[in-house]
Protein backbone atom coordinates (compact mmCIF):
# COMPACT_ATOMS: atom_id res chain seq x y z
CA UNK A 1 0.00 0.00 0.00
CA UNK A 2 1.34 3.37 -0.90
CA UNK A 3 1.97 5.99 1.74
CA UNK A 4 -0.02 9.20 1.47
CA UNK A 5 2.24 11.95 0.18
CA UNK A 6 1.37 15.51 0.97
CA UNK A 7 3.95 16.67 -1.53
CA UNK A 8 1.16 16.34 -4.03
CA UNK A 9 1.09 18.43 -7.16
CA UNK A 10 -1.67 20.94 -7.76
CA UNK A 11 -3.04 18.73 -10.50
CA UNK A 12 -3.35 15.89 -8.02
CA UNK A 13 -4.81 18.22 -5.44
CA UNK A 14 -7.46 19.14 -7.95
CA UNK A 15 -8.67 15.59 -7.89
CA UNK A 16 -9.54 15.78 -4.21
CA UNK A 17 -12.48 17.79 -2.98
CA UNK A 18 -15.27 17.44 -0.54
CA UNK A 19 -16.67 19.40 2.32
CA UNK A 20 -15.60 21.83 4.97
CA UNK A 21 -17.17 24.14 7.53
CA UNK A 22 -17.70 23.33 11.13
CA UNK A 23 -19.39 25.39 13.70
CA UNK A 24 -17.38 25.80 16.84
CA UNK A 25 -19.16 24.13 19.73
CA UNK A 26 -19.62 20.48 20.54
CA UNK A 27 -18.54 18.52 17.49
CA UNK A 28 -19.49 15.22 19.01
CA UNK A 29 -17.51 12.03 18.60
CA UNK A 30 -13.79 11.80 18.03
CA UNK A 31 -12.67 14.75 15.93
CA UNK A 32 -8.95 14.07 16.17
CA UNK A 33 -7.42 15.12 12.88
CA UNK A 34 -5.17 12.72 10.98
CA UNK A 35 -1.40 13.00 11.21
CA UNK A 36 -0.20 16.16 9.41
CA UNK A 37 1.13 15.37 5.98
CA UNK A 38 4.74 15.79 5.06
CA UNK A 39 4.36 19.13 3.33
CA UNK A 40 2.00 20.63 5.91
CA UNK A 41 3.26 23.96 7.25
CA UNK A 42 4.94 24.01 10.64
CA UNK A 43 2.10 24.98 12.96
CA UNK A 44 4.53 27.06 15.01
CA UNK A 45 5.19 29.12 11.92
CA UNK A 46 1.61 29.22 10.65
CA UNK A 47 0.65 32.80 10.03
CA UNK A 48 -2.74 34.26 10.82
CA UNK A 49 -5.06 34.87 7.89
CA UNK A 50 -8.56 36.19 7.47
CA UNK A 51 -9.40 33.22 5.21
CA UNK A 52 -12.43 31.28 6.38
CA UNK A 53 -13.82 27.93 5.32
CA UNK A 54 -16.99 26.20 6.45
CA UNK A 55 -18.97 23.06 5.77
CA UNK A 56 -22.56 21.92 5.96
CA UNK A 57 -23.04 18.31 7.06
CA UNK A 58 -25.60 15.99 5.60
CA UNK A 59 -28.24 14.43 7.85
CA UNK A 60 -25.72 11.95 9.25
CA UNK A 61 -24.25 14.67 11.43
CA UNK A 62 -20.71 15.56 12.43
CA UNK A 63 -20.37 12.57 14.75
CA UNK A 64 -21.51 9.88 12.30
CA UNK A 65 -18.11 8.14 12.71
CA UNK A 66 -18.01 8.03 8.93
CA UNK A 67 -18.34 10.48 6.03
CA UNK A 68 -19.14 13.75 7.82
CA UNK A 69 -16.68 13.12 10.62
CA UNK A 70 -13.89 12.43 8.14
CA UNK A 71 -14.65 15.73 6.39
CA UNK A 72 -14.55 17.61 9.68
CA UNK A 73 -11.24 15.97 10.59
CA UNK A 74 -9.75 17.22 7.32
CA UNK A 75 -11.13 20.71 7.88
CA UNK A 76 -9.84 20.73 11.45
CA UNK A 77 -6.36 19.72 10.31
CA UNK A 78 -6.40 22.46 7.67
CA UNK A 79 -7.55 25.09 10.15
CA UNK A 80 -4.96 24.15 12.73
CA UNK A 81 -2.11 23.98 10.21
CA UNK A 82 -2.87 27.48 8.97
CA UNK A 83 -3.54 29.08 12.32
CA UNK A 84 -7.29 29.54 11.87
CA UNK A 85 -9.56 29.89 14.88
CA UNK A 86 -12.21 27.21 15.27
CA UNK A 87 -15.67 28.70 15.01
CA UNK A 88 -14.33 31.70 13.07
CA UNK A 89 -11.75 30.58 10.52
CA UNK A 90 -13.18 27.10 10.19
CA UNK A 91 -16.53 25.75 11.32
CA UNK A 92 -19.50 23.60 10.41
CA UNK A 93 -23.28 23.79 10.43
CA UNK A 94 -25.12 20.57 11.13
CA UNK A 95 -28.19 19.50 9.17
CA UNK A 96 -30.98 17.62 10.94
CA UNK A 97 -33.01 17.12 7.76
CA UNK A 98 -32.54 17.75 4.06
CA UNK A 99 -34.61 20.91 4.49
CA UNK A 100 -31.67 22.38 6.42
CA UNK A 101 -29.23 22.16 3.51
CA UNK A 102 -30.10 25.35 1.65
CA UNK A 103 -30.63 27.57 4.74
CA UNK A 104 -27.32 26.39 6.19
CA UNK A 105 -25.45 27.10 2.95
CA UNK A 106 -27.15 30.47 2.67
CA UNK A 107 -26.17 31.40 6.23
CA UNK A 108 -22.52 30.69 5.47
CA UNK A 109 -22.72 32.81 2.30
CA UNK A 110 -24.08 35.70 4.36
CA UNK A 111 -21.14 35.29 6.72
CA UNK A 112 -18.77 35.69 3.74
CA UNK A 113 -17.00 32.36 4.15
CA UNK A 114 -14.31 32.14 1.46
CA UNK A 115 -15.03 28.47 0.75
CA UNK A 116 -18.24 26.64 1.59
CA UNK A 117 -18.45 22.85 1.50
CA UNK A 118 -21.61 20.80 0.99
CA UNK A 119 -21.00 17.26 2.27
CA UNK A 120 -22.62 14.57 0.18
CA UNK A 121 -24.57 14.18 -3.03
CA UNK A 122 -27.88 14.84 -1.27
CA UNK A 123 -26.86 18.50 -1.20
CA UNK A 124 -26.70 18.82 -4.99
CA UNK A 125 -29.96 20.76 -5.44
CA UNK A 126 -29.18 23.15 -2.59
CA UNK A 127 -25.68 23.84 -3.94
CA UNK A 128 -27.10 24.45 -7.42
CA UNK A 129 -29.61 26.97 -6.07
CA UNK A 130 -26.95 28.92 -4.17
CA UNK A 131 -24.51 28.77 -7.10
CA UNK A 132 -27.08 30.33 -9.41
CA UNK A 133 -28.17 33.01 -6.96
CA UNK A 134 -24.73 34.01 -5.60
CA UNK A 135 -22.24 33.97 -8.44
CA UNK A 136 -19.29 35.16 -6.37
CA UNK A 137 -19.69 32.40 -3.78
CA UNK A 138 -17.04 29.66 -3.83
CA UNK A 139 -18.70 26.33 -3.22
CA UNK A 140 -17.48 22.74 -3.15
CA UNK A 141 -19.48 19.52 -3.08
CA UNK A 142 -18.43 15.94 -2.48
CA UNK A 143 -19.79 12.93 -4.39
CA UNK A 144 -21.71 14.90 -6.98
CA UNK A 145 -21.23 16.94 -10.14
CA UNK A 146 -23.54 19.96 -10.13
CA UNK A 147 -24.61 20.98 -13.63
CA UNK A 148 -27.12 23.37 -15.17
CA UNK A 149 -29.95 22.50 -17.54
CA UNK A 150 -27.51 22.17 -20.43
CA UNK A 151 -25.16 19.86 -18.57
CA UNK A 152 -22.49 22.49 -17.85
CA UNK A 153 -20.71 22.77 -14.52
CA UNK A 154 -20.84 26.02 -12.57
CA UNK A 155 -17.69 28.16 -12.42
CA UNK A 156 -18.28 28.76 -8.71
CA UNK A 157 -18.61 25.10 -7.74
CA UNK A 158 -15.78 22.57 -7.33
CA UNK A 159 -17.06 19.02 -7.85
CA UNK A 160 -15.26 16.19 -6.03
CA UNK A 161 -15.83 12.51 -6.70
CA UNK A 162 -14.08 9.29 -5.74
CA UNK A 163 -13.65 5.84 -7.24
CA UNK A 164 -15.42 4.16 -4.33
CA UNK A 165 -16.00 1.05 -6.41
CA UNK A 166 -12.25 0.38 -6.48
CA UNK A 167 -11.85 0.44 -2.70
CA UNK A 168 -15.07 -1.54 -2.30
CA UNK A 169 -13.67 -4.22 -4.61
CA UNK A 170 -10.71 -4.67 -2.26
CA UNK A 171 -12.82 -5.15 0.87
CA UNK A 172 -14.95 -7.51 -1.21
CA UNK A 173 -11.83 -9.58 -1.85
CA UNK A 174 -11.22 -9.73 1.90
CA UNK A 175 -14.83 -10.75 2.58
CA UNK A 176 -14.84 -13.38 -0.16
CA UNK A 177 -11.73 -15.04 1.24
CA UNK A 178 -12.61 -14.86 4.93
CA UNK A 179 -16.28 -15.84 4.93
CA UNK A 180 -16.75 -19.22 6.55
CA UNK A 181 -20.40 -19.63 5.66
CA UNK A 182 -19.98 -18.54 2.03
CA UNK A 183 -22.58 -15.83 2.54
CA UNK A 184 -21.94 -12.10 2.99
CA UNK A 185 -24.07 -8.96 3.09
CA UNK A 186 -24.14 -5.36 1.93
CA UNK A 187 -26.13 -2.59 3.63
CA UNK A 188 -26.62 0.57 1.60
CA UNK A 189 -27.93 3.93 2.78
CA UNK A 190 -30.12 5.59 0.13
CA UNK A 191 -30.17 3.66 -3.13
CA UNK A 192 -28.77 5.64 -6.05
CA UNK A 193 -25.88 5.81 -8.48
CA UNK A 194 -23.31 6.69 -5.81
CA UNK A 195 -24.04 3.88 -3.34
CA UNK A 196 -24.45 1.47 -6.26
CA UNK A 197 -20.72 2.02 -6.88
CA UNK A 198 -20.00 0.68 -3.38
CA UNK A 199 -22.39 -2.24 -3.83
CA UNK A 200 -21.21 -3.39 -7.24
CA UNK A 201 -17.54 -2.93 -6.48
CA UNK A 202 -17.95 -5.00 -3.31
CA UNK A 203 -19.88 -7.78 -5.04
CA UNK A 204 -17.30 -7.93 -7.83
CA UNK A 205 -14.47 -8.29 -5.32
CA UNK A 206 -16.27 -11.10 -3.51
CA UNK A 207 -17.01 -12.98 -6.72
CA UNK A 208 -13.48 -12.48 -8.08
CA UNK A 209 -12.06 -14.70 -5.34
CA UNK A 210 -15.14 -16.73 -4.36
CA UNK A 211 -17.52 -17.26 -7.28
CA UNK A 212 -19.79 -19.49 -5.19
CA UNK A 213 -20.40 -16.94 -2.44
CA UNK A 214 -23.93 -15.62 -1.92
CA UNK A 215 -24.33 -11.86 -1.45
CA UNK A 216 -27.36 -10.38 0.32
CA UNK A 217 -28.11 -6.72 -0.46
CA UNK A 218 -30.52 -4.38 1.30
CA UNK A 219 -30.92 -0.61 1.44
CA UNK A 220 -32.04 1.24 4.57
CA UNK A 221 -33.13 4.31 2.56
CA UNK A 222 -31.48 6.45 5.21
CA UNK A 223 -28.00 7.58 6.18
CA UNK A 224 -29.02 8.40 9.74
CA UNK A 225 -31.03 5.50 11.16
CA UNK A 226 -28.85 3.24 13.30
CA UNK A 227 -31.90 1.32 14.52
CA UNK A 228 -32.78 0.40 10.95
CA UNK A 229 -29.16 -0.54 10.32
CA UNK A 230 -29.18 -2.89 13.29
CA UNK A 231 -32.45 -4.48 12.15
CA UNK A 232 -31.06 -5.17 8.69
CA UNK A 233 -27.81 -6.54 10.12
CA UNK A 234 -29.78 -8.79 12.47
CA UNK A 235 -31.74 -10.21 9.53
CA UNK A 236 -28.64 -10.78 7.41
CA UNK A 237 -26.69 -12.48 10.20
CA UNK A 238 -29.75 -14.61 10.98
CA UNK A 239 -29.85 -15.66 7.33
CA UNK A 240 -26.30 -16.96 7.59
CA UNK A 241 -24.16 -14.02 6.48
CA UNK A 242 -21.01 -13.83 8.59
CA UNK A 243 -19.51 -10.65 7.07
CA UNK A 244 -21.45 -7.46 6.28
CA UNK A 245 -20.13 -4.35 4.51
CA UNK A 246 -22.01 -1.10 4.89
CA UNK A 247 -22.07 2.13 2.91
CA UNK A 248 -24.73 3.90 4.91
CA UNK A 249 -23.20 6.65 7.05
CA UNK A 250 -24.69 6.83 10.54
CA UNK A 251 -27.08 3.99 9.71
CA UNK A 252 -24.06 1.70 9.73
CA UNK A 253 -23.56 2.31 13.45
CA UNK A 254 -26.36 -0.18 13.95
CA UNK A 255 -24.38 -2.81 12.06
CA UNK A 256 -21.54 -2.55 14.58
CA UNK A 257 -23.97 -2.70 17.50
CA UNK A 258 -25.48 -5.91 16.18
CA UNK A 259 -22.13 -7.47 15.33
CA UNK A 260 -20.75 -6.70 18.81
CA UNK A 261 -23.83 -8.16 20.50
CA UNK A 262 -23.45 -11.37 18.53
CA UNK A 263 -19.69 -11.58 19.07
CA UNK A 264 -20.22 -11.30 22.82
CA UNK A 265 -22.54 -14.28 22.53
CA UNK A 266 -19.82 -16.28 20.84
CA UNK A 267 -20.86 -15.88 17.20
CA UNK A 268 -18.12 -15.52 14.58
CA UNK A 269 -19.37 -12.46 12.67
CA UNK A 270 -17.59 -9.49 11.13
CA UNK A 271 -18.44 -5.98 9.96
CA UNK A 272 -16.65 -3.96 7.29
CA UNK A 273 -16.56 -0.20 7.81
CA UNK A 274 -16.60 2.61 5.28
CA UNK A 275 -15.10 6.06 4.58
CA UNK A 276 -12.71 5.99 7.56
CA UNK A 277 -11.03 3.33 9.70
CA UNK A 278 -13.94 2.00 11.76
CA UNK A 279 -11.95 -0.47 13.83
CA UNK A 280 -12.89 1.35 17.04
CA UNK A 281 -16.57 1.29 16.13
CA UNK A 282 -16.35 -2.50 16.36
CA UNK A 283 -14.29 -2.59 19.55
CA UNK A 284 -15.48 -4.63 22.52
CA UNK A 285 -14.02 -6.63 25.39
CA UNK A 286 -10.26 -6.76 25.83
CA UNK A 287 -8.58 -5.47 22.65
CA UNK A 288 -11.14 -7.13 20.39
CA UNK A 289 -13.06 -5.73 17.45
CA UNK A 290 -15.69 -7.10 15.06
CA UNK A 291 -14.33 -4.85 12.30
CA UNK A 292 -12.65 -7.01 9.70
CA UNK A 293 -11.42 -4.00 7.74
CA UNK A 294 -12.77 -0.71 6.38
CA UNK A 295 -12.93 0.88 2.95
CA UNK A 296 -11.06 4.14 3.37
CA UNK A 297 -12.25 7.13 1.40
CA UNK A 298 -9.98 10.11 1.99
CA UNK A 299 -12.62 12.76 2.36
CA UNK A 300 -10.36 14.42 4.90
CA UNK A 301 -7.56 14.79 2.33
CA UNK A 302 -9.97 16.15 -0.26
CA UNK A 303 -11.24 18.80 2.10
CA UNK A 304 -7.71 19.75 3.11
CA UNK A 305 -6.26 19.95 -0.38
CA UNK A 306 -9.08 21.87 -2.02
CA UNK A 307 -9.19 24.27 0.92
CA UNK A 308 -5.42 24.72 0.54
CA UNK A 309 -5.77 25.45 -3.17
CA UNK A 310 -8.50 27.99 -2.51
CA UNK A 311 -6.48 29.70 0.21
CA UNK A 312 -3.66 30.07 -2.31
CA UNK A 313 -5.90 31.63 -4.95
CA UNK A 314 -6.43 28.48 -7.02
CA UNK A 315 -10.09 27.64 -6.36
CA UNK A 316 -10.97 24.74 -8.75
CA UNK A 317 -14.39 26.11 -9.70
CA UNK A 318 -16.04 24.30 -12.60
CA UNK A 319 -13.65 21.35 -12.31
CA UNK A 320 -14.69 17.74 -11.82
CA UNK A 321 -12.13 16.04 -9.61
CA UNK A 322 -11.98 12.25 -9.32
CA UNK A 323 -9.72 10.35 -6.99
CA UNK A 324 -9.01 6.63 -6.72
CA UNK A 325 -6.44 3.97 -5.93
CA UNK A 326 -3.75 5.60 -8.03
CA UNK A 327 -3.81 8.69 -5.83
CA UNK A 328 -4.27 6.76 -2.54
CA UNK A 329 -7.71 8.31 -2.10
CA UNK A 330 -9.45 4.95 -1.58
CA UNK A 331 -8.24 1.63 -0.22
CA UNK A 332 -8.37 -0.53 2.88
CA UNK A 333 -7.77 0.73 6.39
CA UNK A 334 -4.44 0.37 8.20
CA UNK A 335 -6.14 -1.72 10.91
CA UNK A 336 -5.59 -5.22 9.54
CA UNK A 337 -5.25 -7.33 12.71
CA UNK A 338 -8.34 -9.35 11.85
CA UNK A 339 -7.40 -10.03 8.23
CA UNK A 340 -5.72 -13.26 7.19
CA UNK A 341 -2.36 -13.23 5.44
CA UNK A 342 -4.07 -14.75 2.41
CA UNK A 343 -6.56 -11.89 2.27
CA UNK A 344 -3.90 -9.21 2.74
CA UNK A 345 -1.79 -10.65 -0.05
CA UNK A 346 -4.79 -10.97 -2.35
CA UNK A 347 -5.80 -7.34 -1.69
CA UNK A 348 -2.34 -6.16 -2.75
CA UNK A 349 -2.42 -8.33 -5.87
CA UNK A 350 -5.84 -7.10 -6.95
CA UNK A 351 -4.95 -3.49 -6.19
CA UNK A 352 -2.05 -3.82 -8.62
CA UNK A 353 -4.29 -5.42 -11.24
CA UNK A 354 -6.79 -2.58 -11.01
CA UNK A 355 -4.09 0.06 -11.31
CA UNK A 356 -2.47 -1.78 -14.23
CA UNK A 357 -5.79 -1.89 -16.07
CA UNK A 358 -6.11 -5.68 -15.94
CA UNK A 359 -9.38 -5.32 -14.04
CA UNK A 360 -12.07 -2.72 -14.62
CA UNK A 361 -14.20 -2.56 -11.51
CA UNK A 362 -17.95 -2.30 -12.23
CA UNK A 363 -19.97 0.65 -10.99
CA UNK A 364 -23.48 -0.16 -12.20
CA UNK A 365 -25.70 -3.25 -12.12
CA UNK A 366 -25.20 -3.71 -15.86
CA UNK A 367 -21.42 -3.47 -15.57
CA UNK A 368 -21.50 -5.96 -12.70
CA UNK A 369 -23.36 -8.50 -14.83
CA UNK A 370 -20.79 -7.99 -17.59
CA UNK A 371 -18.00 -8.45 -15.04
CA UNK A 372 -19.42 -11.80 -13.96
CA UNK A 373 -19.18 -12.98 -17.56
CA UNK A 374 -15.41 -12.45 -17.44
CA UNK A 375 -14.86 -14.74 -14.43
Amino acid sequence: MKKWLRSISLSMAAVLTLTACGAGGDTGGDTTAPEPAEDAPDTEEATETDFSVAMVTDVGGIDDRSFNQSAWEGLTEFGQDFGLEEGVGYRYLQSSTTADFEPNLRNLVREDADLIWGIGYLMEDAVRTIAEQVEDAQLAIVDSVVVDGEGNTYPNVANVTFKEHQGSFLVGVAAGLQTEGNKVGFIGGVEGALIKKFENGFKAGVKAVNPDAEIIVQYAESFNDSTRGQQIANTMYSQGADIIYHASGGTGNGLFTEAINRARNGEAVWAIGVDRDQYEEGAYGDNQSVTLTSMIKRVDRAVYLVSDRTLNGDFPGGEVLEYGLEEDAVGISPSTDNMSEEALQAVEEYEAKIQDGEITVPQTDEEYEDFLETL
